[in-house]
């Protein structure tokens, strides 16, 4: 790997706070090092984590102290730190405020608060605090202005800023300067959208330590309701926690990350913005989280879904905009050097004008088994959910450009044709059970389900590979089809299944855990140079070894892949062999693969449930989920 790694710590090193409206990316010196108002998908306020110079921050620290030892206050995502400086020690609170839950199924929301605490625990500690706010991607200078005698409003975005120690401007950056004695507290707080009143009133020490205790029992609250509780549930938890905080509540929609252009290969041009709905990591959500006794966010996701203008046309992006929209430029920022000088750094994404049939059959699963869990699909729904499901009747035969987005002409994606089964076999479910077997169009879409399968088997398995390849003629392996056992199109144990999982472990395998997707040497994706392995292929080999049988090596594996988790227990999109976390951080879609291979390694003796979950068996919850 080339570029000025050094200067920038590693990304598995950062903190990640939620409020479930935006998110904030915290380094191990105690900088905010990336935040984006007024909500995830906004313009970056400091974003320092792509350009060490120039990108802004908020820094927070202790002078002379050694690196904090920091941790996650219980199941939350209040985040802890404690620091040992030459005369004192002190502990530092960082949170996006959120408040308790208000019913026994309702989730925190979002105050639009973040806070920002150092406690002196002994001696004497001196805090420095320099907010260096740079809005619009760090394109505008901040303008600074007097909102009262103890806060600052930048009139560009209209956030206010107040500490209980005196602010004052230096050119454009807001500095503060405090020894603390034993007992003594300094707390600061960013508003990053205004209350019904105009403004809050400047933090207080009281108000921001009855915030911290707040914050810390509206997770605690959500996170008790995990019902699950087998192998790894520490990782489990806290990767559900780490969904919910990807979660938009304004609209139920949930994003891939929080992060755009974190490198897949430092020095490379593989950066994308993720802040964005994918409908397969969002479907899946609805899964892990129900299979965890979560069911409020499925609900959110129902209704965010079937609200989309698209979904109701019967077409369905691959891709949407937390607010449902279904329209991104995408665009480079040039000004930025990017992380380690990893370029381009890019807004937006063209994925977008893309076509990804795989989309339909991972919405069809979600409502499938969603169904099953809460009957709770009427007419309309069944409406939208028919006509995707007739869409994919009609062209399942086309092109595409596949899972993972390749940039150049559409082709013939096993996995898309496998999805495409997916859709049209959930369909046919839904059918049976919403209209009694009487859907009209019941007996084309059972017609097509069985000559998507028939032309699954004999193009996208390669019997000269003992594989399914990556697309209909080719040869090159893709991890993507570990799924092939995992959504029922074959028994786990095929032996085609079992052949396949043979020749990624042989061929896509870095190191003794991790899996590649696809080597982009024999793949033209439409972008140079290499990348990382993929975190959720990883842990998708479990859970296939699991539905294999081979129980002993996917929980070696398993155990394996945990320690790619960063200090604070978050995965990224991808990995090296030695531990370099690469990609967008944290990732959903690793997170939700943990899920599923840590539930499957758990059921692993039960052969009876792990078949019913793969086939999506009637009464499936009865059989799989963890009371």
């Amino acid at each position: 790997m080339t570029g000025g790694r050094g200067r920038y710590p590693p990304i598995s090193s950062y903190a990640f706070l939620s409020d479930m409206h935006t998110a904030a990316l915290i380094g191990p010196d105690g900088a905010v090092e990336w935040l984006c108002v007024p909500q995830f998908d906004g313009e970056s306020v400091f974003a320092r984590i792509l350009d060490r110079d120039h990108g802004g921050a908020f820094a927070l620290s202790v002078p002379g102290a050694d690196p904090p030892v920091r941790r996650y206050a219980g199941d939350s995502l209040v985040l802890e730190s404690h620091l040992t400086a030459p005369t004192g020690t002190a502990a530092a609170f960082d949170f996006l405020a959120v408040s308790e839950c208000v019913a026994e199924d309702g989730d925190p929301l979002a105050k639009g608060v973040l806070c920002r605490m150092v406690r002196c625990e002994s001696g004497t500690v001196p805090v420095r605090a320099v907010i260096d706010y740079r809005p619009g991607y760090a394109t505008r200078a901040a303008h600074w202005e007097r909102d009262g005698a103890e806060c600052w409003r930048e009139t560009t975005t209209g956030i206010r800023l107040s500490g209980t120690a005196p602010l004052t401007l230096r050119d454009e950056t807001l500095c503060a300067s405090v020894d603390l004695g034993a007992g003594e507290v300094v707390a600061f707080q960013l508003d990053y959208r205004e209350s019904d009143s105009g403004g809050r009133a400047p933090v207080d020490v009281r108000a921001a330590e009855a915030l911290r205790q707040e914050s810390c029992r509206g997770w605690q609250q959500w996170s008790e309701r995990c019902s699950y509780h087998g192998a790894a549930r520490h990782a489990v938890v806290r990767s559900a926690v780490v969904l919910r905080g990807l979660a938009f509540d304004d609209s139920g929609a949930t994003l891939a990350a929080p992060t755009t252009s974190l490198p897949e290969w430092i020095g490379g041009e593989r950066n994308w913005d993720y802040r964005f709905v994918w409908h397969r990591d969002a479907s899946l959500l609805v899964l892990a989280l129900y299979r965890l006794g979560h069911a409020a966010q499925g609900r959110r996701y129902k209704q965010f879904l079937f609200s989309l203008d698209s979904a109701q046309a019967g077409e369905l992006k691959p891709m949407v905009r937390i607010d449902g929209g279904t329209e991104s430029r995408e665009k480079t920022l040039d000004h930025l050097v990017g992380y380690a000088g990893s370029r381009p750094v890019r807004v937006g994404n063209e994925a977008f004008e893309q076509t990804q049939f795989e989309s339909y059959g991972h919405v069809l699963d979600a409502a499938y088994v969603y169904h099953q869990l809460t009957g709770d699909l009427g007419d309309a729904e069944w409406s939208t959910l028919r006509g995707l499901v007739e869409t994919i009747r009609h062209r399942w035969t086309e092109p595409d450009h596949g899972i993972w987005e390749i940039r150049g002409e559409s082709r013939h994606h096993t996995y898309s044709k496998l999805m495409c089964w997916v859709c049209l076999d959930r369909g046919i479910r839904l059918a049976e059970e919403l209209c009694d077997g009487r859907e009209p169009l019941i007996t084309g879409w059972q017609a097509a389900r069985e000559e998507v399968r028939r032309d699954v088997l004999a193009h996208g398995y390669n019997n000269d590979r003992g594989a399914f390849v990556q697309e209909y003629g080719g040869t090159a392996l893709d991890g993507s089809l570990l799924h092939v056992g995992l959504f029922g199109f074959l028994p786990g144990d095929d032996p085609r299944v079992v052949s396949t999982i043979d020749r990624i472990i042989a061929e896509l395998s870095d190191g003794d855990a991790l899996i590649h997707r696809y080597h982009p040497d024999e793949v033209d994706d439409g972008i140079d140079g290499p990348e990382g392995a993929f975190l959720m292929c990883s842990f998708d080999l479990v859970s296939a070894l699991v539905l294999a049988g081979r129980i002993d090596e996917a929980r070696d594996r398993f155990t394996r892949l945990l320690e790619f988790a960063g200090p604070l227990g978050l995965f990224s999109e991808e990995a090296t062999a030695d531990g370099v976390a690469l990609g967008n951080y944290p990732q959903a879609f690793t997170h939700l693969a943990l899920i599923q291979a840590a539930m499957n390694l758990d059921a692993g003796s039960d052969s009876d449930a792990l078949h019913a979950w793969s086939t999506r068996e009637a009464n499936v919850t009865r059989r799989t989920a963890y009371r």
